[in-house]
C-alpha cells in the first residue's frame, strides 16, 4: 500500500448479488487511492475492493480470490454507470492488484 490519502467518511455496507457474499468497509477505513495510472475516483469499488484485497475474505470469513475482488469493483462501477472504467479496471485490478485476494487464488481457490 501506499502513502494514506484517505480515511472513508461513513461505513459502506455492500451485498454482491453475483457471488451472495457481504462486504463491510468501516467508517475511517485507510486507503492510498487509486493505484498506477488510474485516477481517484469517488467511488464505493475501490473502498469494497481495497477491503476484499486487504483481508482476502468476504465478511462471514469465506475467502475471497482476485477474480472475485476485480469483479465486486466492476460490478459496483457499472451499477454507478461508469461503463468504460468497470471494464478497464476489472482487468487492471485483476493482473496488477489483489493482495491478499491474490494469494488465495486468480480465479478459483486453492486446495491445501
Amino acid at each position: 500500500m501506499g502513502k494514506i490519502k484517505y480515511a472513508n467518511p461513513k461505513e459502506i455496507v455492500y451485498f454482491s448479488k453475483r457471488y451472495k457474499h457481504h462486504v463491510i468497509v468501516p467508517e475511517g477505513y485507510k486507503s492510498d487511492g487509486a493505484s498506477g495510472p488510474a485516477s481517484d475516483i469517488w467511488s464505493d469499488a475501490w473502498w469494497v475492493h481495497d477491503v476484499l484485497s486487504d483481508r482476502g475474505t468476504w465478511e462471514n470469513g469465506a475467502k475471497c480470490t482476485n477474480w472475485q475482488a476485480s469483479r465486486v469493483l466492476s460490478d459496483i462501477l457499472s451499477d454507478e454507470n461508469r461503463w468504460i472504467r468497470s471494464k478497464t479496471w476489472l482487468f487492471a485490478t485483476f493482473l496488477f492488484g489483489g493482495g491478499k485476494a491474490r494469494k488465495n487464488g486468480m480465479f478459483k481457490l486453492r486446495k491445501k
